[in-house]
């Protein structure tokens, strides 16, 4: 049974070859698409790109696990970690959420400025590297599909 994931943010759907991180871009933590936000002052919010619970929250990360088993790993900016004010939760660990439902908002251009990649990317735990099928590229909006696992 394939799980259709959803674009979290609207953006630039681009492989994750392109993230400037070598855990992403070898795919090592799993198989998916990073979206490069667009470029704005203003806060844009991420959402949930699948049902289920939250398992992990923090200020620039998201792990959602859906009804079986997969775990969708978001992560919003490159080297991110450590930088709280940059980044309003929206939700709480432990939520079950909705595909649509908020998580984090954030102004991709904050984080530009902190001279880091704004890159959105959004995986499949424990994937290998490769499997995210019918994976697009270019133009998205939230809540269109991304790719199939």
């Amino acid at each position: 049974m394939s799980t259709q994931i959803l674009a979290p943010l609207d953006g630039r759907a681009m492989p994750l070859s392109e993230v400037p991180d070598p855990v992403f871009s070898a795919e090592m933590v799993g198989s998916g698409v990073a979206i490069e936000p667009p470029d704005t002052d203003e806060y844009i919010t991420v959402v949930a790109p699948i049902a289920g619970a939250i398992v992990k929250l923090h200020p620039h990360a998201a792990v959602i696990v859906d009804d079986a088993g997969r775990g969708v790993l978001l992560h919003v900016g490159i080297d991110t970690v450590g930088k709280p004010d940059i980044f309003e939760v929206k939700a709480a660990e432990g939520d079950r959420v909705q595909a649509g439902d908020p998580l984090v908002a954030f102004s991709p251009n904050a984080i530009r400025r902190l001279g880091l990649s704004a890159a959105v990317p959004v995986v499949v735990m424990d994937t290998a590297p490769g499997s995210a099928q019918d994976a697009v590229t270019g133009p998205v909006a939230t809540g269109a599909v991304l790719f199939s696992i």
